[in-house]
């Protein structure tokens, strides 16, 4: 382990570096300006190196297996309650894609450092709870119809049609304030934490369901990831202005 982390923290410098090199140019060249607090740059950029590396080992070792070996585990024929080819049979699938959908995007660190820049540019009008809820709400229920599009083995293109019709008539009736803010947290869900998880949870799936092609349906889950959270925050924020409509 000892030896791959050092493997991974020598490709880790060559890709940091073309982003350090674009900085540093620009600062330098373009802006011509001396980079302030150069120490206690130089001692962060180390930090991040060493950070992302053992976040990488960590993947590798840890998060990855173990959604692997869940996704097995749950659609073994030895623990599914009833004909293995009925999608109903995976009821523990969908139970566990929801709560692993769920707890991955509340700890999602990138979602938390939105919802309090959300909250602090509204006036506190948003709520970073409230919206962190609606997100993780959004993103569960996505994992969920994406697990069950691997496990009825449907074309995927018929799901992503579908959602994206309803989140441009979501878009059309919701306040513009909220739109641009919905669509950003569809994309700040699929970081970190969530995508090793749900990724390895697509990938384990579809290597033990029968008749499923992992490169074909193994794939697409972080697409039903992205979606979720943008439907879940514009119906959020739909049901907040009529909700504050009822009080007055």
């Amino acid at each position: 382990m000892f030896m791959e982390f050092l493997q991974l923290l020598y490709g880790t410098v060559f890709d940091v570096l073309p982003i350090l090199s674009v900085i540093f140019v620009f600062q330098l060249l373009i802006l011509k300006q001396k980079i302030p607090h150069l120490r206690q740059v130089l001692t962060g950029i180390v930090f991040v190196v060493v950070g992302l590396s053992l976040f990488l080992i960590g993947l590798e070792q840890a998060l990855f297996p173990l959604g692997k070996s869940m996704a097995l585990q749950l659609t073994d024929t030895n623990f599914i309650k009833g004909d293995s080819g009925n999608w109903r049979s995976y009821y523990w699938v969908y139970l566990f894609s929801f709560s692993i959908g769920f707890a991955t995007t509340m700890a999602e660190p990138s979602l938390i450092a939105v919802a309090i820049k959300a909250a602090e540019v509204s006036g506190g009008t948003i709520k970073p709870l409230s919206l962190r809820i609606a997100v993780a709400t959004g993103m569960a229920f996505g994992v969920v119809l994406g697990s069950l599009r691997i496990i009825t083995g449907t074309q995927i293109h018929y799901y992503i049609i579908i959602a994206y019709f309803i989140v441009i008539i979501l878009t059309y009736y919701s306040d513009k304030n909220i739109i641009p803010l919905a669509y950003d947290l569809g994309g700040v869900t699929t970081s970190t934490v969530t995508v090793p998880l749900v990724a390895a949870l697509g990938l384990g799936l579809a290597q033990s369901v029968p008749g499923r092609s992992v490169l074909i349906d193994g794939f697409g889950l972080i697409a039903f990831a992205c979606l979720g959270p943008i439907i879940s925050v514009l119906c959020y924020a739909k049901i907040s202005i009529l909700i504050k409509r009822y009080k007055k």
